[in-house]
């Protein structure tokens, strides 16, 4: 299991990264993605809290740790320049907030987002046809969510990305101990999301990918053998 959307003391998660760390080894997760809520007021803090603390914490974790950053309730013309610096500051993974029914995000930020190359678009909510399509096109992972509210518009995200072959990946939005799925939990998530089973293997083995695609932005921390 992999888990690419948490978050920690850093932002509004209630865990300290090595407690959130320590739970998820306890569950059998073999990697995980600190992305706590940035926009350009705490992306540089955030990342060097992350950056300074993982490269310990990662040797003894027994676990690959991400640092990363979920940009929030950015203003949809910023959002590329936004995306280049979080990564040129040393973000591996970046995800954004997506425009969820359960928050008043600004429209256009889904598109904006696409056209950014963010990794992960995160609860998308009712995102088009178009937008899902350049997704595709643009390598951009559409997020089934595990949290309450934004998990609203799961079967939607689903059929679009079936119906243009955009890649999805399981995301529990961890902000609390509880919110970190066991593997059944995160089962019931994708089949109550109307996946299959061969698709639920097939999101968790996006994660994978996508844990292997961004491991080389500035290195990741991972436990010593």
């Amino acid at each position: 299991m992999i888990e690419l959307h948490t978050h920690t003391v850093f932002s509004d998660g209630q865990m300290v990264p090595a407690a959130l760390a320590r739970r998820a080894r306890v569950l059998g997760y073999r990697a995980l993605a600190f992305t706590d809520h940035a926009d350009w007021t705490n992306y540089a803090w955030i990342l060097q809290q992350h950056s300074s603390s993982l490269s310990h914490l990662g040797l003894f974790s027994g676990l690959e740790l991400v640092v990363g950053i979920e940009l929030t309730h950015v203003p949809p013309p910023l959002m590329r320049e936004m995306v280049d610096t979080v990564r040129q500051a040393g973000a591996q993974l970046v995800l954004v907030h997506g425009q969820t029914p359960a928050d008043c995000v600004e429209t256009g930020t889904n598109l904006a987002a696409i056209e950014a190359g963010a990794d992960i678009l995160a609860h998308p909510g009712l995102i088009t046809p178009e937008e899902v399509n350049l997704a595709e096109q643009n390598g951009v992972f559409l997020e089934i969510s595990g949290r309450a509210g934004h998990c609203l518009t799961n079967g939607h995200v689903l059929a679009l990305a079936r119906e243009f072959g955009a890649q999805v990946v399981l995301g529990g939005d961890v902000h609390v101990a509880s919110d970190l799925w066991a593997r059944d939990g995160r089962k019931c998530i994708a089949l109550g999301a109307g996946m299959s089973e061969g698709e639920y293997v097939q999101a968790e083995t996006a994660a994978q990918k996508l844990v292997e695609k961004v491991r080389n932005r500035r290195g990741s921390y991972e436990t010593r053998s």
